[in-house]
């Protein structure tokens, strides 16, 4: 059975209690004790979203008492165990549960430290409407959704009230959230607000378990993104470990640990020749040809001749190819600033500045007089 109630019979009931409280009558509240049990108790088909909402499930037997008295809308109620001296606020979702019994949304009933049974006391309550509430996720793992926003505008169609103290629960993407509500306003001497039909103004603070993000010494990138790149296939190193892991020593444009390794690599067949037979026929001495040792490096040069192709000159030195793993980045060439204008003038002026190749030259031999 379905109920609705709109903005004419909400003004008649208006006029109504006004009209009471002038003659002096005042309005009687709904005050009762059920034993309550969590949602997924609940005969039926399973209501995963009702378990992660913040209204409770009531007999009809509270719907005529509810009718006869005089509270106003939406139905607010404040729910009390007695036996913990917990409290909190929530609304009526339906009418459908069995006499004497309420059915609660699982966070409910961990606020109220109730297990499956206890008696709980629910009264009809007044709260104003919310116009700000600060809430406080309890995972850093809510700091993965997108837009937490419109997952929260979605998530309070559920709701009609919050109490400082909650920790209510939400679903979004298969995943349960918790989140706390450690401020509200106007607070009020409940605590609680109502968050129907209002324009809500939400803060957040850091999440239990986050860890703000720590700068490394002489660097500006924040030791939190590598652990986000680590989990999308890629890693950001620490200052050094990178270059020590790609041997950027190696292959910077000013090493020559390549013309060094071309130079050592073609020497290998280098040795001296020996004469057999002199020009003039006599004999040799077994005087060693000279060659380059395997210590001295060739560079600019190719080691080896192809038939056929003309002979190229390739430069060893300078910067070395750059083959890096997949999804992995290196930032660490030298940068050398371009000079401005008046810095290349003054470089200009000093290279013109320089005079090459003068001195006196010396002869060996003196000229004879009058020759």
């Amino acid at each position: 059975m379905s109920y609705y109630f709109n903005g004419d019979e909400d003004d008649a009931m208006g006029m109504y209690q006004r009209a009471m409280l002038a003659r002096g009558a005042r309005p009687r509240r709904f005050d009762e004790y059920y034993r309550c049990y969590p949602v997924a108790m609940m005969p039926g088909p399973e209501r995963e979203s009702a378990n992660h909402g913040g209204k409770v499930f009531m007999p009809a037997s509270a719907l005529d008492k509810l009718t006869q008295l005089h509270i106003t809308y939406p139905m607010l109620f404040e729910l009390t165990n007695g036996a913990k001296s917990k409290s909190t606020h929530a609304g009526v979702l339906e009418f459908t549960a069995e006499e004497g019994r309420c059915y609660l949304p699982y966070w409910l009933m961990n606020t109220l430290l109730l297990e499956p049974g206890d008696l709980l006391q629910i009264k009809s309550t007044d709260l104003p409407a919310g116009n700000f509430i600060k809430l406080q996720a309890q995972s850093p793992t809510f700091l993965d959704i997108s837009d937490p926003k419109a997952v929260l505008e979605n998530s309070f169609r559920g709701f009609s009230c919050l109490t400082v103290g909650d920790v209510f629960t939400f679903r979004y993407n298969d995943t349960t959230y918790e989140m706390a509500v450690l401020e509200v306003k106007p607070a009020g001497e409940k605590g609680a607000i109502s968050v129907q039909e209002t324009d809500l103004n939400v803060d957040f603070a850091e999440p239990l378990g986050y860890v703000a993000p720590q700068r490394a010494s002489g660097t500006s990138t924040p030791r939190s993104i590598g652990s986000t790149m680590a989990g999308k296939g890629g890693m950001m190193h620490t200052e050094g470990s990178m270059a020590q892991a790609i041997n950027y020593s190696a292959i910077a444009p000013s090493s020559d640990a390549a013309a060094l390794g071309h130079a050592k690599a073609t020497s290998h067949f280098s040795g001296g020749g020996h004469k057999l037979v002199n020009r003039k026929g006599k004999a040799a001495a077994h005087t060693p040809v000279s060659t380059p040792g395997t210590s001295t490096p060739v560079a600019q040069s190719s080691s080896m001749a192809i038939p056929g192709m003309p002979r190229t000159v390739q430069n060893r030195n300078g910067p070395q190819p750059l083959r890096l793993p997949p999804n992995k980045l290196f930032f660490g060439y030298e940068i050398k600033p371009l000079r401005n204008k008046e810095g290349q003038a003054e470089a200009d002026a000093e290279q013109k500045k320089k005079h090459y190749f003068e001195g006196e030259g010396q002869s060996l031999r003196k000229k004879k007089d009058g020759k």
